[in-house]
């Protein structure tokens, strides 16, 4: 049958793709549906048709899913960052986990009873909102020219103006409001993306959830011409208004003048108070369900810091890797991508030695001073690639391995990263992704070169939207089956498309 633009068709949601789009057949041909749950009965109109495929848009729920419920936020389908948020919690958590297990199996390789044997059930939350500690708000204007914050409908750079997600704290829609009744009261610009003019084009706002320290960073289009003595035009009226917020700790600004998507700039100066916040990450028994807090490491935050956005989550995170890297004081652990070194720090008390590499030099300097101020003397952090500093001190300097922890970006590890890793044979590997598509690719080049996957674990650091961490352990075999000289040597050769659009996550 032929199908047709504009076609309006009913049909039962079956399916649900990675990135949280129902899909509907008919007569075998899928069509993917935006905002459609897995269970509803729907009339959608057809947007865009392809030989094997086409999308369609949600025009109405004839019967709605069994899973489907009223959303917390009436934006949620505009704005691009809950996708499944009309999907009850408990339903989203089975999609994330079976996003997980779907990847081992496509496009690791790894066969559905061994992902079966090795995996856990994911680890949720009990209270699913208000769970960030970080947000970046757009500012644009309206039609009448009043200055608005928000975030961009997905796919575009328009701005929905919403100051107050259901994601963040409750301090951000005071702290935004304030910030736009200044720029209205001292005709202060909103930045123009068009234009390249106009002044305040972000506000960032971070909050640690231990300490409640509050930071608030405006991101300004400041060229070097026109700088006064200020950053901002009537700059201590923002100021006055700002810390009557409880807890505000640092005030800074960002200049960006760049025209392009990158939100912060490189530099950064702080017009009141602190140059950073405090947050303390508590470790947790991951083998008793995360049911007591031990020891706490408490990292300082600047405006450029990397941190994981949800710190309830983050500490069963790093609970769990530190589980599964089952030290006993005597190991040398390097960990790959580590940030201001929130892992590592984690590792350090129950290791001989940590060594962390992280390519963003503020980042290490963040690192090292974390580790000061927190007392630990056994870490060591490298300023560079992963797959150009380990090679170097595994080959040169002679430094090995028992545990290696990576925690890549989406893209996951370099070829030559995972190359070096085989190398220097650590008796386990601990793998934290926030792609578990890429996670699959890597473990199957792994799993080739001598490891075993053993335990993995889904943790929801992002209810609401499509995404979800994973925590993997993986062991080398026995000495019999020594893995020296078997390095991986084929080329990784897929498309990121491949990787990212790995189909349907159910069926």
């Amino acid at each position: 049958m032929n199908y047709e633009k504009n076609q309006i068709l009913t049909v039962e949601i079956v399916d649900m793709t990675s990135e949280g789009e129902g899909i509907g057949k008919l007569d075998g041909y899928p069509f993917f549906v935006k905002d459609a749950i897995i269970g509803d009965k729907a009339q959608i109109r057809v947007t865009k048709v392809k030989k094997n495929y086409a999308y369609g848009r949600l025009e109405k729920v004839l019967t709605p899913s069994p899973f489907r419920v009223d959303a917390k936020c009436v934006f949620h389908k505009k704005c691009g960052g809950c996708q499944i948020q009309a999907m009850s919690y408990q339903r989203q958590l089975q999609f994330k986990e079976s996003k997980v297990r779907n990847n081992l199996i496509r496009i690791g390789g790894f066969a559905p009873e061994l992902v079966n044997k090795v995996m856990e059930p994911i680890v949720g939350m009990e209270e699913p909102f208000h769970y960030r500690n970080k947000a970046q708000y757009p500012i644009g204007k309206d039609k009448e020219g009043n200055p608005t914050a928000g975030f961009y409908a997905g796919r575009t750079h328009d701005i929905i103006a919403n100051t107050d997600c259901c994601l963040g704290v409750k301090e951000n829609q005071q702290i935004l409001e304030m910030i736009l009744f200044y720029m209205k009261e001292n005709h202060v610009p909103a930045y123009d993306e068009s234009t390249g003019k106009g002044l305040i084009r972000h506000v960032l706002i971070r909050k640690g959830f231990q300490s409640g320290e509050m930071m608030v960073c405006l991101i300004i289009n400041l060229k070097e011409k026109n700088r006064t003595h200020d950053y901002l035009p009537a700059q201590s009226k923002l100021i006055d208004a700002l810390t009557t917020i409880k807890n505000m700790t640092s005030i800074s600004v960002s200049i960006n003048t760049e025209k392009a998507n990158t939100i912060m700039g490189k530099e950064i100066h702080t017009i009141w108070g602190k140059d950073t916040i405090e947050d303390t990450i508590f470790v947790r028994d991951a083998e008793k369900e995360f049911a007591s807090a031990g020891r706490g490491v408490t990292f300082a935050i600047s405006p450029l810091s990397f941190y994981q956005v949800n710190p309830v989550q983050t500490e069963k995170l790093y609970s769990l890797a530190l589980s599964y890297a089952g030290l006993t004081g005597k190991e040398v652990v390097w960990d790959l991508y580590c940030g201001i070194g929130t892992i590592s720090l984690f590792l350090a008390e129950n290791a001989k030695q940590v060594y962390g590499v992280e390519i963003v030099p503020q980042a290490i300097e963040d690192a090292k001073r974390n580790a000061e101020n927190n007392g630990i003397k056994n870490a060591r952090f490298f300023v560079g690639k992963a797959e150009e500093v380990l090679p170097k001190q595994f080959e040169e300097n002679g430094i090995s391995a028992d545990v290696i922890v990576v925690d890549p970006p989406r893209k996951g590890c370099d070829a030559e990263c995972l190359e070096t890793m085989l190398k220097m044979a650590p008796d386990r590997i601990v793998y934290v992704s926030c792609d578990s598509a890429t996670l699959a690719r890597d473990l199957r080049v792994l799993c080739d070169g001598g490891y075993e996957v053993k335990r993995v674990r889904g943790v929801d650091m992002f209810p609401m939207t499509v995404h979800v961490e994973t925590v993997c352990q993986l062991m080398r075999k026995d000495a019999d089956d020594s893995i020296v000289g078997n390095v991986v040597n084929r080329k990784i050769n897929y498309r990121e498309e491949e990787i990212l659009d790995c189909g349907c996550i159910y069926g």
